[in-house]
């Protein structure tokens, strides 16, 4: 029997997946339903390009909730606050000092939560694995599209 991944992530980005599926099945959906009807009202449909546009478009909308869903159903959502120690694991806030002695802090998070400009990054982006379980006054080095950049992790905390 085929075992089913889980998806980490935290209690925020759980609860942003779930407002993005009412909003797809409580207003887009319906609003394309009413897009097809008007669109099937104007005549003939083998010609009628706002037809082919709003069937298109449903597509879109039910593979977005199919994945959604299938998100939502795999989840394992985390809370940092009830993990402690030096290591870094899926949900810690680790300071780190860049090559420059630049402090740098950044959450690590899933990929649906992840935005590098908030500080967050997904445990499979380049420097989310290399940091994963390493712990503190450990030297990371990564491999970036940006080039290599190397690192030396100052503190772990779990907020």
């Amino acid at each position: 029997m085929a075992t089913i991944e889980k998806i980490p992530m935290l209690a925020e980005g759980y609860a942003a997946l779930q407002r993005q599926l009412k909003q797809l099945k409580e207003v887009e959906r319906p609003e394309n339903v009413e897009a097809i009807e008007e669109a099937r009202a104007h005549g003939d449909l083998s010609e009628n390009a706002e037809y082919h546009a709003a069937k298109e478009r449903q597509g879109q909308i039910e593979a977005q909730i199919a994945e959604i869903e299938d998100k939502l159903a795999r989840a394992h959502v985390i809370d940092p606050t009830t993990l402690s120690g030096d290591r870094v694991v899926f949900g810690a806030t680790v300071d780190l000092l860049d090559e420059e002695d630049r402090k740098i802090t950044y959450q690590i998070v899933g990929e649906t939560e992840a935005d590098a400009k908030r500080g967050r990054i997904s445990y499979n982006s380049p420097l989310g694995r290399a940091l994963i379980g390493r712990r503190v006054d450990e030297e990371v080095e990564v491999v970036t599209p940006s080039g290599d950049r190397s690192y030396v992790i100052e503190r772990v905390r779990f907020l």
